[in-house]
């Protein structure tokens, strides 16, 4: 008897080692946000970092579907732009908005991104004066209606108070009653005033209070960038934090 135990624990257990080891199964939207992180229109630079920023993972907690109408918010040289482009093209409608300068020739070079639309945003962005790295934006519009869903990465932190309480009034305006505004960023810790080694962080709890003034419900949290080996003590361009910074990752929805 006591034999036959011991198989059937060594059984079991060796199914759950090599559950542990088989490779994830993938949703089908899973699988297209993969496809589109395998294309060719990546540099080698660009699939170097999918380790660290997760995009599938991330994309896919924000909700998204290959039907959505979405918005990208300050794309920069477009290294989410690249896989979302792609996974939108047939089905979806992509837009991408504010400081979209440095995406213009990327968008015009690639032809998998031809469907790729620049939203008509009225905003004025400008440095502040007094402000290391922040941007003041004023009262805008993103130029579009009803879309599902509104992303931002990394890019909240770059704007002052006021101009992060225009954006995300102007988020509001332009998502659909459900839609959802998904916001990643690093990490700063609670209540902690400026310093030079802080200022490309920011208060998760912050972000929370600002975008709920403006309407929104949190509707979800994730720790897929949980970074316990960041102390949230040093700028995350250092060589020891960079690529290495603890982010949080919120969803909110619009009522």
């Amino acid at each position: 008897m006591r034999n036959l135990l011991l198989s059937i624990a060594l059984v079991a257990f060796a199914g759950v080692a090599q559950a542990q080891f088989m490779p994830e199964k993938l949703t089908p939207m899973g699988e297209k946000i993969v496809a589109a992180m395998n294309s060719d229109i990546r540099t080698a630079e660009d699939k170097a970092r999918d380790a660290e920023r997760k995009p599938r993972q991330t994309l896919e907690f924000f909700g998204l579907q290959d039907n959505m109408r979405v918005l990208e918010l300050v794309p920069s040289a477009g290294w989410y732009t690249k896989i979302l482009g792609p996974v939108l093209a047939e089905k979806g409608e992509f837009y991408v908005a504010i400081g979209t300068d440095r995406l213009a020739p990327v968008l015009k070079a690639t032809p998998a991104l031809s469907k790729v639309k620049v939203a008509p945003v009225d905003a004025k962005m400008a440095p502040a004066p007094g402000k290391m790295g922040q941007f003041d934006l004023g009262d805008f519009s993103l130029g579009v209606k009803d879309l599902d869903l509104i992303l931002t990465f990394r890019n909240y932190h770059n704007l002052t108070t006021a101009a992060r309480g225009s954006l995300n009034k102007a988020a509001f305006a332009a998502l659909k009653s459900g839609g959802h505004y998904g916001i990643l960023d690093h990490t700063r810790r609670h209540n902690e005033p400026d310093t030079t080694e802080n200022w490309r962080r920011v208060d998760p709890a912050l972000v929370i209070r600002e975008v709920q003034a403006a309407g929104f419900v949190l509707e979800d949290f994730s720790a897929i960038h949980y970074i316990p080996d960041d102390e949230l003590r040093y700028e995350v361009g250092r060589k020891s934090v960079s690529g290495n910074s603890d982010r949080f990752v919120l969803r909110f929805r619009k009522p």
